[in-house]
């Protein structure tokens, strides 16, 4: 699944412009306003940015995963609001439908994903199960064909804009074999919006609580039509979506780089620009290397990602896919960090837009998978796998 050479080109071209010329700008008012402009998501739904990963068949674009994360890289280099408008369409939400759905499923849902006319959330943290998913409480109960489901989820992005959900919830006993995953739509009975999360950075997202009081939700609903396979399908997605935030942050960080670059060649102290001076070309020279080795990985990491089936796993691709995500998220908080000592006085104030960068970044570590889930998933790997190689 990709896009020929030369549209893909015009598509990157046509994101680069958009991003320059239409959200660049933007970028204060959303700051200001704590929203993205719904003119502005209209103009990203006509781009066809909802669809980027989604086959042609369903109304997609269909690029492939070192496709998406050129596009991602590019759109990257604006504030981060703008990506996670579409960024449960294109990956987490989408995905397990994609991957795992059924023919009916996929027909019913993907064209309206791709379009940005249905905005999909994933909902599988919860306030007592984040980095351990199996550990979720969310309950769903047979009754007849349905099935009732209670429970709460918590930090869920695009939850206030979402029409429907793919949502984790225990339909068996302990652990992983008893989750299933379900397509439920935001507006049944029961199901209720917690008040919107108040965040360190990235103003302009959309998170909060999901609250599920006996919502009926049809057995059909359930991805893939089977139960029990829901932790399955949520780490499949996983891979594909640490690989377009590994991408999204190589994009931050150049554009912190450029930020400081900039501010070096114009600011002058005892006599000369502070980018003469051989300490700050030296924090420069850092952030350069460190991000074309993070994006040099990220590359390679997709392309290997794109040589297997879809939604097939395979422990070596998911294995660098947590090697991309450590690394890059780790990366642009450094680059970010240096951002802010090459401005000195100037980078904390808020005037200068490393200062909300260097904020807006550090959720990038966090998310999809802590730092540390994914030493745990790379450490895991090797002892079992390494000695065979």
């Amino acid at each position: 699944m990709s896009l020929d050479q030369e549209t893909f080109q015009l598509l990157k071209a046509t994101v680069q412009r958009f991003v320059q010329e239409r959200l660049v700008p933007a970028e204060d008012l959303v700051e200001e306003h704590d929203e993205v402009p719904e003119d502005i998501v209209a103009d990203m739904k006509e781009l066809g940015l909802f669809g980027l990963s989604i086959p042609e068949e369903y109304g997609g674009i269909g690029l492939s995963m070192a496709q998406e994360c050129e596009v991602v890289y590019e759109l990257g280099r604006t504030a981060l609001a703008f990506r996670s408008v579409a960024g449960t369409n294109i990956g987490i939400g989408s995905q397990g439908i994609l991957m795992d759905g059924t023919a009916e499923q996929k027909a019913e849902y993907l064209p309206r994903i791709a379009s940005g006319e249905l905005i999909i959330s994933f909902a599988l943290t919860e306030p007592d199960a984040g980095s351990d998913a199996a550990s979720l409480k969310a309950r769903a109960v047979a009754d007849g064909d349905d099935y009732l489901i209670s429970g709460t989820k918590r930090f869920i992005t695009n939850a206030p804009r979402a029409g429907a959900f793919t949502l984790m919830a225990r339909t068996g006993g302990a652990g992983a074999g008893g989750i299933s995953a379900f397509i439920v739509p935001a507006g049944l009975p029961g199901l209720t919006l917690g008040k919107a999360d108040k965040k360190m950075g990235q103003r302009g997202t959309r998170t909060c609580d999901v609250n599920l009081d006996s919502v009926r939700v049809p057995a059909a609903n359930i991805i893939g039509g089977v139960p029990g396979q829901g932790f399955k399908t949520a780490m499949k997605v996983l891979d594909r979506g640490r690989l377009h935030l590994s991408a999204l942050s190589c994009g931050m960080a150049d554009r912190i780089l450029h930020e400081s670059i900039v501010y070096a060649q114009q600011r002058k102290q005892f006599g000369q620009r502070i980018g003469d001076f051989q300490l700050i070309q030296a924090m420069l020279a850092d952030s350069q290397a460190e991000l074309l080795a993070a994006w040099a990985l990220v590359q390679s990491a997709a392309r290997a990602y794109d040589t297997k089936p879809m939604g097939a796993h395979d422990p070596e691709i998911s294995m660098q896919a947590s090697c991309a995500k450590m690394f890059s998220t780790e990366m642009v908080g450094r680059v970010a960090d240096r951002g802010v000592q090459i401005h000195g006085g100037s980078g904390y104030m808020n005037e200068y837009k490393v200062e909300r960068f260097y904020r807006d970044v550090r959720l990038l570590r966090l998310y999809e998978g802590t730092t540390q889930i994914q030493q745990l998933v790379i450490g895991k790997h090797l002892m079992r796998f390494a000695g065979n190689a």
